[in-house]
């Protein structure tokens, strides 16, 4: 059984319709990268998977147990954490206040802490007393990261982590993937660069217009096939 699962998940905003039928796993250990262009769905899988959108009970399972009812509070208190397109920092608290907001709601032992983020960025340690929205786009999204590691998850969802980053930001970001791997989390990372997502991931998923259209082991896909699969082509 794997850790995480989705089965014929849907998705909607009212009328509209935004996911049909999505099955997607994610193993222990593992980094799945979701890939497709703007409007494809990805950032409403990973709502739906971290509760933000409620769905049916059996749609998403976690560790064997359905999760698709629960509110995005209580998976967190599971171990699913997310990293937010965007950010979503307070402004009115520092870099360590920041931190500290992603201990409440799951109080268990694990490798991270303060200490084991700043290690991971050390130029949060530098800022920590700086207001977090007064660091650069990249620090800032550091933070981010740092936020959900410390609620100790087994699986962190990064949504979107190198938009509006500069190259140089997004590679010092990315190389921190398989420290976090190392202490024990798994990944599924939604990115829309497509030769980011092969380096850090082990498979791939490729959406378009709701659907899953490719999946397979990052090494082994072909430019043709995720060519189609993003922009046209049999669905899977």
């Amino acid at each position: 059984m794997s850790l995480l699962e989705t089965h014929a998940l849907t998705a909607s905003y009212g009328d509209f319709q935004a996911l049909f039928g999505v099955d997607i796993r994610l193993e222990e250990g593992e980094a799945v990268a979701i890939i497709g262009a703007n409007g494809a769905g990805k950032s409403t899988l990973m709502r739906s998977i971290s509760g933000v959108l409620i769905n049916e009970t059996d749609q998403v399972q976690f560790d064997g147990q359905p999760i698709g009812h629960l509110t995005a509070d209580e998976i967190m208190a599971r171990g699913v954490a997310m990293v937010p397109e965007g950010r979503r920092l307070f402004p009115s608290l520092s870099v360590e206040e920041n931190l500290l907001i992603g201990t409440y709601g799951r109080k268990v032992a694990g490798h991270w802490s303060l200490e084991t983020v700043y290690d991971l960025f050390p130029i949060l340690q530098e800022r920590r007393n700086h207001p977090g929205t007064a660091l650069s786009g990249g620090q800032q999204q550091m933070v981010a990261i740092g936020r959900a590691l410390m609620s100790n998850p087994r699986v962190l969802l990064c949504d979107e982590i190198s938009l509006g980053l500069a190259p140089v930001v997004i590679k010092d970001i990315y190389a921190a993937v398989p420290r976090i791997q190392d202490a024990g989390a798994s990944l599924i990372v939604v990115e829309q660069d497509i030769g980011q997502a092969m380096k850090v991931s082990d498979r791939v998923y490729c959406m378009m217009e709701g659907r899953v259209t490719l999946e397979g082991a990052a090494d082994t896909l072909s430019r043709e096939a995720i060519h189609d699969a993003y922009f046209g082509g049999a669905t899977i």
